[in-house]
């Protein structure tokens, strides 16, 4: 078990790493859209691949930051019901979830990813807009996401497994986690509800 939780240290420690630096890509999407939007404003000129640079740039945060997103416990699942739910409960709910839903989906994506990606890169795919950039390097983003979706879903489920068998405190009996505040906000408004029909 320790020699597992290792390796989910050192996954967890690289997708933090690629997650917090990629993350600074958002702030270049913004300056490139500001500049571009102001060149086509005074100077009535534009260009497709700028326009395109944008949205690979987001496309980049999004897809390569979705493992941080899994191990940083801020994905979408519906809080207000979870956080009621046993802890034991919780915990298979996490292992079922990843063993499941998340680990098939991404070996799935990533299978049908590769020849996508390939076929881009072998035709050096070019964008339909004039001026635009290739479109293979896009299309390697999902295959990327998908290998570091898989790792991060290893770590969740060896340290999942490692709370359920008393190895590790269960981060769900923490009540600072990662959501604690909007679920502190959500059980507000429900009382402040109640109150008002009473």
């Amino acid at each position: 078990m320790r020699a597992l939780l290792g390796l989910s240290r050192i996954i967890d420690a690289f997708n933090t790493f690629v997650g917090r630096w990629l993350s600074w890509l958002i702030v270049a999407a913004v300056l490139i859209s500001a500049v571009n939007a102001v060149v086509r404003k005074l100077f009535d000129m534009s260009s497709n691949s700028y326009l395109e640079l944008q949205w690979v740039l987001f496309s980049v945060v999004f897809m390569l930051c979705s493992p941080w997103t899994l191990l940083s416990n801020e994905h979408i699942r519906i809080d207000i019901i979870n956080h009621n739910l046993p802890l034991k409960l919780r915990g298979w709910i996490d292992m079922i979830g990843h063993v499941f839903f998340l680990m098939p989906f991404a070996i799935i994506l990533l299978w049908w990813s590769v020849p996508f990606f390939l076929v881009s890169w072998q035709q050096n795919e070019q964008s339909f807009s004039a001026g635009g950039l290739p479109q293979w390097p896009a299309k390697s983003l999902i295959m990327i996401m998908c290998v570091l979706l898989i790792i991060q879903g290893i770590s969740e489920i060896i340290k999942r497994f490692a709370m359920m068998v008393g190895a590790i405190p269960d981060s769900n009996a923490s009540a600072q986690g990662s959501h604690s505040s909007a679920e502190l906000e959500a059980e507000r408004l429900l009382l402040k509800v109640d109150s008002d029909r009473k």
